[in-house]
């Protein structure tokens, strides 16, 4: 890791000083909820991209299994925002985590047991290397998405990872970029960590949100800035073989951006290489980075000025100690 602080239990410290317990519920369980977000360096200064937007999903995601925050949204995106100034940061992707912490085994946490939330940042650049401009090899992967009513695909939640971690795997040890999964009745799902998009007679299709996908914040930008380009969008159940006859294949996610996709099961995409669509989109979407496309959404969160060094760094939040129950939180709207 290569950045020298990060916040937990609600204050900045050196990234070292960051400890949890080996009887973590969560290294045991699984219980943890998480977002991946990016700091954009624009004209304006570092800027996240859809803040709030990543946090009340880290919120809806805690309320699936009950985890207590212990802040507000609010706090979480001050300290979002502070991390990145005692950092000094020009850019970023950073990881909000909160997750159950020691204090006994069981399944079910034992009463008493702290929610820890952790804010790391770090230097990130494209996911997938080299296949974020070449183009991605990718592969149907023989592993399914769980079906509806097992685990929420929604939340976006550890657990979930495994299922990816499946997936990827499998993609690498055969000489893919990435894998494809399919839903529990055989119809297209999502990637590994990404979210799919075809291209069929300039008509742009994904699967829909019941597919067992999470639902992705980069892909809901991609839908809105095809619909301020013009171009037709069709959320619809798709088969595994409209893949091999699409013009155009991407992917999307916040650490993969929109990564273009070159070869399906060895199978060329189009002509081999990103297409015309996914190109146009690529370049709206970092076109909000750089001031080529308007931030019509008000989708960016300028940092401002970066914190002066000094030794005694004030926490953003007074914090808590890892033995505190945190304050129960109001629902978030």
């Amino acid at each position: 890791m290569n950045t020298p602080f990060l916040w937990h239990n609600g204050r900045i410290k050196p990234w070292a000083e960051a400890n949890v317990h080996v009887s973590t519920h969560a290294l045991h369980y699984g219980s943890s909820v998480f977002e991946g977000e990016r700091v954009y360096a624009t004209p304006h200064g570092p800027a996240y991209f859809r803040l709030a937007d990543h946090t009340r999903r880290l919120f809806e995601s805690a309320r699936v299994y009950e985890i207590e925050v212990g802040y507000s949204e609010d706090e979480i995106n001050a300290a979002c925002l502070e991390l990145i100034r005692a950092n000094a940061m020009p850019s970023a992707y950073v990881r909000p985590i909160v997750f159950r912490g020691a204090g006994g085994l069981g399944v079910l946490a034992k009463d008493g047991a702290p929610v820890e939330v952790a804010i790391m940042a770090m230097a990130w650049g494209a996911y997938l290397g080299e296949a974020a401009e070449r183009g991605a090899d990718i592969c149907v992967s023989s592993w399914n998405r769980p079906a509806p009513n097992t685990i929420p695909s929604w939340a976006k939640a550890g657990g979930n990872y495994l299922s990816s971690q499946l997936i990827g795997l499998e993609a690498r040890r055969n000489g893919y970029d990435e894998g494809i999964a399919l839903g529990h009745g055989g119809l297209l799902s999502e990637g590994a960590g990404e979210n799919l998009f075809l291209v069929k007679n300039g008509r742009l299709l994904t699967p829909p949100s019941s597919a067992g996908i999470l639902a992705g914040i980069t892909r809901d930008s991609v839908l809105a800035l095809a619909a301020g380009l013009g171009i037709a969008v069709e959320e619809r159940e798709l088969p595994r073989e409209a893949l091999y006859s699409a013009d155009e294949v991407f992917m999307t996610g916040t650490a993969a951006e929109i990564t273009p996709v070159r070869s399906v099961d060895r199978k060329a995409v189009g002509k081999g290489a990103p297409g015309p669509v996914t190109q146009q989109l690529r370049q709206a979407f970092f076109g909000l980075f750089d001031g080529r496309t308007e931030d019509r959404h008000g989708w960016l969160s300028v940092v401002n000025a970066v914190a002066p060094d000094r030794e005694d760094r004030e926490p953003a939040i007074h914090g808590r100690t890892p033995h505190q129950q945190p304050a129960p939180m109001e629902a978030s709207a």
